[in-house]
C-alpha cells in the first residue's frame, strides 16, 4: 500500500478558519474512500503550542510548536486578519528554515504574505484574497500576483482562502491520485462543479451581466487597470469605440453614477486598503491612487469615508511590519 502523504498545517493568529476548514476536509474525505486506504496524514502545528485563534475567536490546538518538518512534508500556511503582525520572526526564520529541505509548501488566504516576508516568493506566480491584492502588489512589486483562485508555481501553491482552499486540495488529491479519487472527494463534499484556478474570485460582477460583458464591461476593466494613471473619460470611451456621452448614459443606466465619480471611487477603495493593510506613508499612498495632490486626496477620501487618510491610517493596526 502507499505511503500516506504527509501535510502540516502552520496556524498563524487571526487565520481564516473556513479557509483552513476547507483544505482539511478534502484530505480528511480522501481517507473515507471505500478502498479503505489511508490517502493523507496531516498535523497542526503553532508557534507556541498553545492553542490558536482564528479570526472568528474560535481556537484549534496543536500538536507542535514549531517543530522539525520532514522533507516529504508539504507545508501549508494559514493565515488571515493580521497576518503581517502575527508573523513572527520565529515563525518566519523556522518557515525559511523547514523549506530550505525542499518540500512543497503553499499558503491559504492571506498567508501569501507571510511566504513573501519571508523572502520566499520573488519571482514567482501567486494568489491572496482579492482584498489584500493591491497591499501585496505595492509593497513586493517583484512578485506576480494572480487574479485566480489559486495558483501553483513550481513546488509553491498559493489560494485566495474560503471556498477556494477546497478546489485548490481537490487539484493536488488529483495530481497525487488521480481524477477518480478527486471526483469521490467533491461528491462527498456535494460540491458539483470544482473550478479551476483561472476561474476569478469574485462573484459580484457576474452576477451581473451588464457589467461583465460589452461595452460597459470593457470601460470598467480599463478603469481597474488603469487606477494609478486614471485616463480621463473621453480616453476611456475612445478605447471601447463610444462617444463620451454614451459612456455617460452606460454609467448612469447600469450603475447610477457618472463614469468620473465611479472612477474615483475604485481609487479611494484601493487607497482605504492600502492605509489598513500596508505600512506605505500616506503620500506615498496618494500616489499610488492616483491623486495629483495631497490635499486633493484628503478632501475626496473624508467626502467618502468620513475621516481623513491619516487619520484612517492611525486608527488601523499595521498588519505590515518588517519582520525581517
Amino acid at each position: 500500500m502507499t505511503t500516506p502523504k504527509a501535510y502540516a498545517f502552520l496556524l498563524i493568529p487571526g487565520y481564516s478558519q473556513l479557509g483552513f476548514a476547507c483544505a482539511l476536509e478534502a484530505l480528511s474525505l480522501a481517507n473515507l474512500h471505500p478502498s479503505g486506504q489511508v490517502f493523507y496524514t496531516w498535523r497542526l502545528i503553532g508557534e507556541s503550542g498553545d492553542p490558536v485563534p482564528a479570526y472568528n475567536g474560535v481556537t484549534a490546538a496543536v500538536e507542535a510548536a514549531l517543530p522539525d518538518l520532514d522533507r516529504h512534508e508539504t507545508l501549508v500556511v494559514c493565515a488571515g486578519h493580521g497576518a503581517g503582525e502575527n508573523s513572527t520572526k520565529p515563525i518566519l526564520n523556522w518557515i525559511r528554515r523547514e523549506v530550505r529541505k525542499g518540500m512543497d509548501f503553499g499558503a491559504l488566504s492571506s498567508g501569501t504574505y507571510t511566504l513573501a516576508l519571508a523572502g520566499l516568493l520573488s519571482g514567482k506566480r501567486v494568489t491572496t484574497h482579492w482584498e489584500y491584492r493591491d497591499a501585496l502588489t505595492e509593497l513586493l512589486p517583484d512578485v506576480i500576483i494572480q487574479n485566480s483562485l489559486y495558483s501553483v508555481d513550481g513546488r509553491i501553491f498559493t489560494t485566495a482562502g474560503g471556498a477556494a482552499s477546497m478546489d485548490m486540495m481537490l487539484h493536488r488529491i488529483r495530481d497525487d491520485y488521480g481524477t477518480d479519487l478527486a471526483t469521490w472527494v467533491a461528491d462527498q463534499m456535494v460540491y458539483t462543479d470544482p473550478r479551476g484556478p483561472t476561474h476569478g474570485q469574485r462573484l459580484s460582477r457576474r452576477t451581473r451581466p451588464d457589467l461583465a460583458h460589452g461595452k460597459l464591461g470593457v470601460a470598467l476593466q480599463i478603469m481597474e487597470n488603469n487606477l494609478e494613471d486614471p485616463l480621463r473619460p473621453d480616453e476611456i470611451a475612445q478605447a471601447v469605440a463610444i462617444s463620451t456621452r454614451q459612456l455617460e448614459r452606460l454609467f448612469a443606466k447600469h450603475l447610477g453614477v457618472s463614469p468620473k465619480r465611479h472612477y474615483l471611487h475604485l481609487r479611494l477603495e484601493k487607497a482605504r486598503g492600502l492605509l489598513r493593510q500596508t505600512a506605505l506613508t500616506v503620500t506615498d499612498i496618494c500616489v499610488a491612487c492616483g491623486f495629483r495632490s495631497l490635499s486633493h486626496f484628503s478632501k475626496s477620501y473624508r467626502g467618502a469615508f468620513g475621516l481623513s487618510p491619516g487619520q484612517e491610517k492611525r486608527g488601523t493596526r499595521d498588519i505590515w511590519q518588517d519582520h525581517r
